[in-house]
């Protein structure tokens, strides 16, 4: 409980954020309210933890985030451009809510693992 929060933690909770957003308009169009209220409420923490650990952040860690954002920015648009490419080829059409919510899914999980990777390759 001890550990101490970071940029790269941060970015990682607002992909999740921005992950569990767009899943929404997928519980929405297939009626799934229970689901839905859920992701709300899950949202809604996961929020509440990202501003504590904004809150917690030094000034030079904080001066590194807008570099991550970018990043997991281009990710996010990497990982839209990927299913859609694999939906196109491999699949019938399955709606924008799914495409959405699997390209986020997508996205989230390469800035993940691109983290990951760059203290294996620095190191």
């Amino acid at each position: 409980m001890g550990a101490q929060p970071t940029p790269e933690r941060l970015s990682l909770l607002l992909g999740l954020a921005l992950l569990m957003l767009a899943t929404l308009p997928r519980y929405l169009v297939g009626g799934h309210e229970n689901r839905f209220n859920l992701i709300l409420v899950a949202l809604v923490v996961v929020c509440l933890v990202g501003g504590l650990q904004w809150r917690l952040l030094a000034a030079e860690q904080r001066a590194r985030l807008p570099r991550l954002l970018g990043r997991l920015g281009l990710c996010l648009v990497a990982g839209l451009a990927g299913m859609g490419a694999w939906h196109a080829l491999f699949t019938d059409f399955i709606g924008w809510e799914l495409l959405v919510a699997h390209g986020a899914t997508l996205g989230l999980l390469m800035h993940a693992l691109g983290l990951w990777m760059k203290p294996l390759s620095s190191g």
